[in-house]
């Protein structure tokens, strides 16, 4: 598809930079307003702050000094290279058609026309046409002579010495994989630039051996010119090796490093592997200090995994240059290597996150039957001291009696309330152990729990033994308490009585003298 595209007024009327911005991003304003409303002036501005302030492109031009009929050719390449930089392969040959198909309001008539080839790279191959018809257009137009070629010669040779220096400020090359990335991708848009500017080189060296071949010279300009040229295609040609050396070690030391990290990839989930199944196969515990110290070596296992994490993200940005010959599979095998690489760390991820997540788990619930075994065996100790305290023995009255009586039976009482708390800790300790599945746990689990049961049953044994031991002594004590109140009740009755008798004998008259009637009463009495 061949195009003609005039250079003067379609840049200096705003038209060509809004219309590369508007085919990139049409979102960002109104065409029609821009090409029917606004004066040139005012369309440069609005181009060049719209670029400022959506694409990171500074105001590198005066709007003033452009709108003229004939703007300067470098700066509007230089703005349109920056233009380039940003929307690779964005713009396409209908955005630029569209510039010529504008309503304008002043025209610049075109003395010449250039025909572009709508390619992939239209950016590169559209800067590099530019410059090449804008050389023909100065050198080779009717106006050709010795010093429009000098002064093109000139311009070349200045971009070639800042080429040259560029190439040597690209300093040596890292042995750091994501530097030389960088050093990769720079030099990259390096060579974009050579092959941008090899036009200009030819056309110089092409215009040169014109002139030698029309022969109009004198024989000291012809030697000069051909020294010239000399000069201009070694350096050339120095610097078009150079960097296509620099080009090949770049990419040779960048693939050496990115193997290496493949390398060193496997070697790593190789030994991780290893490293999760030893782990699996060592059981946990066998108690809760060992159990803290297998959640400390996971946090290390998980530290190991975020420092390799790095190198993984490095490895998702790889470099590869695919050349004629190795061509699609090269890249396939690289994918399917990679692909790879990515299920087995991807296993290993979600190995780490389960492990931690039954670490935590288990931890909590060995926790939590920590807590209430330590406050169940306080509570035990508490207990058992306050019933040795308890007498059963040695009371001095019935009231001690009764006051060890109502402790005991206040201790029983507690027991009773407790009872529930070695239900719980049996459930705590079965839900641990479905947890962690270890023979040597369940040991030491059953053992803390008979412990427990045994004093269990020791105190309430004890209690009932002393209760018994006191009541019975509360019985006997009573018992021997009523037999006394009576005795005493006897004899105070019986001393009372005699008591009343003497009275009554003190307060009666002496008898009358015997009678002799009375006594043969007396002795019929007695025969009786």
């Amino acid at each position: 598809m061949l195009i003609t595209f005039g250079y003067n007024s379609s840049w200096s009327d705003g038209l060509a930079f809004n219309a590369l911005l508007h085919s990139h991003r049409p979102d960002l304003f109104d065409w029609n307003a821009v090409a029917s409303q606004q004066s040139p002036v005012q369309r440069l501005d609005h181009a060049f702050n719209i670029a400022r302030q959506h694409l990171g492109i500074e105001k590198l031009l005066d709007p003033e000094d452009i709108a003229t009929a004939c703007p300067d050719k470098k700066s509007i390449l230089m703005y349109v290279t920056s233009l380039f930089q940003v929307l690779p392969q964005q713009v396409t040959m209908e955005a630029i058609r569209e510039v010529e198909m504008l309503p304008r309001h002043s025209r610049v008539t075109r003395e010449e026309h250039i025909q572009v080839h709508h390619q992939q790279h239209f950016s590169h191959e559209f800067l590099e046409t530019v410059e090449e018809r804008t050389f023909t257009t100065t050198v080779m137009g009717s106006k050709m002579d010795l010093d429009n070629y000098q002064t093109a010669l000139e311009e070349v040779l200045t971009w070639l010495l800042s080429a040259e220096d560029a190439l040597q400020a690209q300093g040596d090359i890292s042995s750091d994989v994501e530097v030389v990335k960088e050093q990769f991708h720079t030099h990259e848009g390096f060579m974009m630039e050579l092959t941008a500017h090899q036009g200009r080189v030819g056309n110089v060296l092409q215009v040169g051996s014109q002139l030698l071949t029309i022969g109009k010279l004198s024989d000291e300009e012809e030697n000069e010119i051909q020294e010239q040229m000399n000069l201009l295609n070694s350096r050339w040609e120095s610097l078009r090796v150079a960097s296509m050396e620099k080009q090949s070690n770049l990419h040779k030391i960048l693939m050496d490093l990115q193997n290496q990290q493949l390398a060193q990839l496997a070697d790593w989930l190789t030994k991780t592997e290893e490293r999760t199944k030893k782990i699996d196969s060592e059981p946990l515990g066998p108690d809760l200090e060992d159990l803290k110290h297998q959640v400390e070596e996971h946090k290390a296992f998980q530290d190991d995994l975020e420092q390799e994490q790095v190198k993984v993200n490095s490895l998702t940005h790889m470099v590869v240059v695919v050349d004629e010959n190795s061509g699609d599979k090269a890249t396939a095998a690289l994918e399917e290597q990679l692909q790879h690489f990515g299920n087995r760390w991807a296993a290993i991820c979600r190995w780490t996150e389960e492990r931690w997540v039954l670490l935590q788990d288990i931890l909590r619930k060995w926790q939590h039957f920590a807590e209430e075994q330590c406050l169940f065996d306080a509570w035990l100790t508490e207990k058992e001291d306050a019933l040795s305290k308890i007498h059963t023995t040695g009371f001095k009255d019935q009231n001690e009696m009764l006051t060890s009586l109502r402790k005991l039976a206040i201790l029983k009482g507690d027991l009773e309330m407790k009872r529930q708390m070695m239900s719980k800790l049996n459930s705590l300790s079965q839900d641990l152990l479905v947890a962690v599945k270890n023979k040597a746990v369940a040991q030491k689990l059953e053992s803390r729990l008979e412990n427990f049961a045994q004093r269990w049953d020791s105190l309430v044994q004890k209690l009932e033994s002393n209760s018994k031991q006191i009541s019975q002594a509360v019985t006997t004590t009573q018992t021997s308490l009523t037999q006394t109140t009576v005795m005493e009740t006897v004899t105070m009755v019986t001393t009372r009585e005699q008591i009343l008798v003497k009275h009554a004998k003190e307060e009666l008259p002496p008898p009358p003298p015997h009678k002799k009637r009375q006594l043969l009463v007396d002795s019929e009495i007695r025969k009786r």
